[in-house]
């Protein structure tokens, strides 16, 4: 099983988009399932429902910095490989989904109304009236790609 149908099976599963892509990569973190997921746990529907950055880039990057991150501050050239990462599967994400805003992903108006926090019921018209199923593939698919370049030397 790919690392894209892992974490698709895993939303399907009822994780959030965030929970699903950690979740597929849990291992190789030298996590739990449930300690991957409960990780990532805030970050879906757009970081804690506010429907903004997609949950799914965001645990891109979760898993990218406990993989390929860096944690001595000062590192100044750690730190850049560690964007460039990072920005190579941002910009990979938007130019195939069109764009890191859940909002627009989901295709929901602008309205200025408050957030709800209350996650929808996972029912199979859920599953059939969103995108996130294939987002949450497509991220585990990048950040696999991604993973599999040799580490940039610092």
């Amino acid at each position: 099983m790919t690392k894209a149908d892992r974490a698709r099976a895993l939303f399907l599963e009822g994780y959030n988009c965030a929970q699903s892509v950690a979740g597929a990569f849990a291992g190789e973190m030298g996590l739990t399932l449930p300690q991957a997921v409960r990780l990532a746990s805030a970050l879906g529907g757009g970081v804690g429902r506010l429907r903004e950055t997609c949950g799914t880039v965001v645990a891109m990057g979760l898993v990218y910095g406990v993989l390929r991150g860096y944690s001595t501050p000062g590192t100044h050239e750690e730190k850049t490989a560690t964007y460039a990462g990072m920005q190579r599967m941002g910009l990979a994400f938007k130019a195939r989904a069109g764009s890191l805003n859940c909002r627009v992903l989901l295709g929901l108006p602008e309205d200025g109304a408050a957030p709800s926090p209350q996650a929808g019921a996972r029912t199979p018209e859920y599953y059939a009236s969103r995108p996130c199923p294939d987002l949450v593939a497509l991220a585990a698919e990048i950040l696999e790609q991604e993973l599999a370049r040799p580490a940039e030397a610092p």
